[in-house]
């Protein structure tokens, strides 16, 4: 399905450039505050691509795969998706994890059926839009144990997500795996650097992470959320995975 879709985006750039018309592309960010505006990845990504591309980053604070639909903000993409204009090509870049995590009323999901059930959902309301859905596991934090070693307690729902996408042939980027090694590379003083805010002297001890409320995020420090230096360090990853799993956009690219 995966060459398929790729072979059906390859031909009509094809054809729209025989004829003078290239067809328009939007991209769209579903996901939570580590893609969403000012706390997260997903500006920075927008920026990378050329000025007629519209890239729209609906990503909102502290939700999860459960609470981004049951507040209508899932409704307003699949709106979005269905009224796409003819000659535009949409891809939608989803991102979930954090806020399904146990523990966040109202947002949290059980991992072993919850979650994969509600990424299977929204891999079958994105198919008959016609829309390119590519899935992303979630971003690693940034909280490294008193002997230096990066945690990573998300590692579990990056797996699912990789479970569900390959069941589905859904392309699929593991930017957990990507953001834990260069962060874990860089290591503690360096990963702080990109946080919202300055690492304060009373900043965090090793362990604590920086939980994500369900809204935008505070400036302030915490090892989840991302500044500006973050969000260039990782939306820079994200583009560059982008180009591997669909290397069409290339010309959309900046």
């Amino acid at each position: 399905m995966k060459t398929s879709w790729l072979a059906a985006l390859a031909l009509v750039a094809g054809a729209a450039c025989a004829q003078e018309a290239p067809p328009s592309l939007r991209v769209i960010l579903v996901g939570d505050s580590t893609m969403a505006t000012k706390s997260g990845y997903g500006d920075a990504l927008c920026a990378r691509f050329k000025p007629e591309v519209t890239c729209l980053n609906v990503a909102r604070g502290g939700r999860s795969t459960k609470s981004f639909r049951a507040e209508g903000l899932w409704g307003q993409v699949q709106t979005l998706l269905r009224d796409r204009p003819a000659g535009q090509v949409d891809v939608v870049l989803m991102q979930f994890g954090h806020n399904d995590q146990p523990g966040k009323p109202g947002r949290s999901t059980d991992l072993q059926t919850e979650f994969p059930g509600n990424l299977a959902n929204y891999i079958a309301d994105v198919a008959p839009t016609g829309a390119h859905l590519v899935m992303l596991t979630p971003l690693t934090r940034r909280t490294f144990d008193p002997q230096g070693k990066l945690e990573n307690n998300l590692r579990p729902w990056a797996e699912a997500t990789i479970r569900v996408s390959t069941e589905h042939h859904v392309p699929l980027i593991d930017l957990n795996a990507i953001s834990h090694t260069a962060v874990q590379t860089m290591g503690e003083n360096e990963a702080d650097t990109l946080a919202m805010a300055p690492k304060p002297v009373d900043a965090p001890a090793p362990g604590a992470s920086g939980a994500e409320r369900a809204g935008a995020a505070n400036p302030v420090f915490d090892r989840t959320h991302l500044g500006a230096k973050g969000a260039q360090v990782f939306s820079a990853m994200v583009a560059e995975q982008l180009l591997v799993t669909m290397p069409e956009l290339k010309r959309w690219m900046r």
